[in-house]
C-alpha cells in the first residue's frame, strides 16, 4: 500500500490544480474526523496544499438527484433548457442541473466550477453495508449531466482533458469490487482515470465484527497512512 500511496502521490505532483472530493461524514458537532478526510488532508500536504481545492460533501448542500435521467419518453439530465442561468454561479455555462434551478440554495454549482478548472479530482468514499456511502452515490447522481451531455445528447465532452480517481477505505466489505465498479463509472463519465488515482483497503478482516477489530483498524490506518490520529484535531 505504501508503494502504491507513492505512485498515488507522484503522479499528483505533476499536476497543479487538483480537486479532492470528501464524503464520509461524522455527526453534527463531532470532533471526530473520518479516516478517508484525515488522508486525504495527509496526501494534500504531501503534494502541496496550494495547488489543491476541497470540497466535503457532509458540509455541503447538496440536493437529493430528481431523478431527470429517466423521463418516460427520454432522457432529460444534462439539457441545454435546465442550465442555472446566473452568470456568477454557473460561469462556465455548462452546469445543467434542474435540482440546482429549484433549489437556490444547492452548491453543487461550486463543484461544477472547481472540476473543470481542475487537472485531475479525487474523490474519497467510505464502504457502508457493501456499497459507497450515501453522500458519494448522491453525489455522483448528481453529476450524471456530465455524461448525459456527451452519451446522449451528443455534445462536447466537458472532462476530456481532466483525470479522475476514487480512494476506497472501511471496515467492510466489498471495497475492491466497489472500486473498480466507480472506476468504470468515471469513465461512463468520459474523465481519464489513470491507475495511479486510484485505491481501496479493508482494515483488519472484513468479517469480524467485533469491537477489538474496529479498535485494530485504528492502528492498521496508522500504520498504512504514516501519520498519527492524534493530527486529526487540527483538520
Amino acid at each position: 500500500m505504501i508503494n502504491n500511496m507513492t505512485k498515488m502521490i507522484e503522479h499528483l505532483n505533476k499536476k497543479n490544480k487538483i480537486v479532492f472530493i470528501t464524503t464520509s461524514n461524522r455527526r453534527e458537532g463531532s470532533h471526530e474526523v473520518a479516516k478517508s478526510r484525515q488522508l486525504a488532508h495527509h496526501i494534500a500536504h504531501r503534494v502541496g496544499e496550494e495547488k489543491i481545492i476541497f470540497h466535503d460533501i457532509p458540509q455541503m448542500k447538496i440536493y437529493p438527484c430528481e431523478g431527470n435521467v429517466s423521463w418516460l419518453r427520454w432522457n432529460g439530465c444534462g439539457m441545454k433548457e435546465s442550465n442555472l442561468s446566473d452568470p456568477e454561479k454557473n460561469p462556465s455555462w455548462c452546469h445543467r442541473c434542474r435540482a440546482s434551478i429549484n433549489n437556490p440554495d444547492d452548491e453543487l454549482r461550486k463543484i461544477s466550477k472547481t472540476i473543470l478548472e481542475a487537472d485531475a479530482v479525487l474523490f474519497f468514499t467510505s464502504v457502508r453495508r457493501g456499497q459507497t456511502n450515501s453522500m458519494y452515490q448522491n453525489l455522483m447522481e448528481r453529476l450524471t449531466r456530465i455524461e448525459n451531455r456527451h452519451s446522449t445528447l451528443g455534445e462536447d465532452n466537458i472532462v476530456k482533458n481532466i483525470e479522475a480517481g476514487i480512494i476506497v477505505i472501511g471496515h467492510n466489505r466489498n471495497n475492491e469490487v466497489v472500486l473498480e465498479t466507480q472506476k468504470q463509472v468515471l469513465e461512463m463519465f468520459w474523465f481519464k482515470v489513470p491507475k495511479q488515482l486510484s485505491r481501496w483497503r479493508t482494515f483488519t478482516d472484513m468479517n469480524d465484527e467485533t469491537q477489538k477489530s474496529y479498535k485494530a483498524a485504528t492502528g492498521e490506518f496508522e500504520k498504512d497512512f504514516w501519520f498519527s490520529l492524534d493530527r486529526q484535531k487540527n483538520l
